[in-house]
């Protein structure tokens, strides 16, 4: 007994109108999903970001004391007032927070320097295997890993004049210093600020660069050995060059995170840093939130703002010529 296979008829692609408006249905749907995976990221930015924003600029052109804290709607226009009162330097307001500026642009340098130098040193370091290199690399990034506030609280106790580590190790065992020093006061607190900056932010700069080190072909330090390169100068030569596009962004990220931090000198002094260590998040914080001036406070917010976008804006400029010139 036999038995008769049927097979499926074959579909053919449609043709014509009919074809062509199957394939703008399809181009069409592959550009738009990816827009409308987007959109709940784009309304979630919209209501934590750009809404605040919006309403801190609106409340830099009003005259917002404690007085109106209840509605400040009803705050009355100032228009440029608290523009004008923050960048006159002349007097005491505008005086105060030049000096917050300079104090944080000198503090954001030092720190993002030492943090790339220190981070780079190690990730190249790390790179040759050895006994235990899992458990070092883990290890340094422990005070990435910890929590600000406990990081920070730990080197405030350090920190102290009487009892701290800081002043035992260097004052009482190594003698480095004739007396023990007052870190968290005076011109000291802006190397204890640093020397926690540093100790907190280095081992991302380790994790960015040891990342980057992963895509440098071996080869190449291979050939560069047989040439009889030395280590230094297969740094210069390879590493350095290899890693530029990584340090581009990383040496960004770091400038914007560290002349943001307010955590780490906030928990290091408290509500009234220190005039050494006054950086301009915690200015800002004491205009609005200790004066109770907001309106001043919101316009200190938004030339800080526009600040950054300018040096942002800047930095990729002339990143992006560096780039098309090597290219080319």
């Amino acid at each position: 007994m036999t038995t008769t296979a049927f097979k499926e008829p074959v579909r053919q692609a449609p043709s014509g109108a009919a074809g062509r408006e199957s394939r703008r249905t399809g181009r069409l749907r592959r550009v738009t999903l990816p827009y409308l995976l987007l959109l709940p990221a784009l309304l979630l930015e919209l209501l934590v970001h750009l809404v605040p924003m919006v309403i801190g600029i609106v409340m830099s052109f009003k005259e917002l004391t404690q007085f109106y804290i209840r509605d400040w709607g009803t705050a009355p226009w100032s228009g440029l007032g608290n523009y004008k009162v923050s960048v006159d330097f002349d007097a005491p307001v505008g005086n105060a927070l030049l000096h917050s500026f300079l104090v944080t642009v000198g503090f954001t340098l030092l720190s993002v320097a030492l943090c790339w130098l220190i981070g780079t040193a190690a990730a190249i370091f790390m790179q040759d295997t050895f006994r235990g290199r899992g458990l070092l690399r883990a290890l340094f990034l422990v005070p990435y890993a910890l929590p600000v506030y406990a990081a920070v609280i730990t080197w405030v106790f350090m920190f102290q004049h009487d009892n701290g580590l800081v002043n035992h190790v260097l004052h009482d065992q190594l003698h480095l210093t004739d007396k023990p020093a007052f870190w968290l006061l005076g011109d000291n607190s802006f190397y204890a600020l640093l020397t926690v900056s540093v100790w907190k932010g280095w081992p991302f700069a380790f994790l960015i660069v040891m990342a980057g080190l992963q895509n440098i072909p071996k080869e190449l330090y291979e050939a560069a050995a047989l040439d009889g390169t030395g280590m230094w100068q297969q740094i210069r030569r390879i590493t350095l060059p290899s890693l530029r596009p990584v340090n581009q962004v990383l040496v960004l990220v770091l400038f914007l995170w560290t002349f943001n931090d307010f955590n780490t000198p906030y928990v290091l002094f408290g509500k009234s840093a220190p005039e050494a260590a006054d950086l301009i998040s915690v200015h800002i914080y004491q205009a609005s939130f200790v004066t109770w001036n907001f309106g001043t406070g919101s316009a200190m917010s938004v030339l800080l703002l526009l600040f950054l976008l300018v040096v942002t804006g800047l930095y990729l400029l002339f990143t992006s010529r560096g780039r098309r010139a090597a290219d080319v």
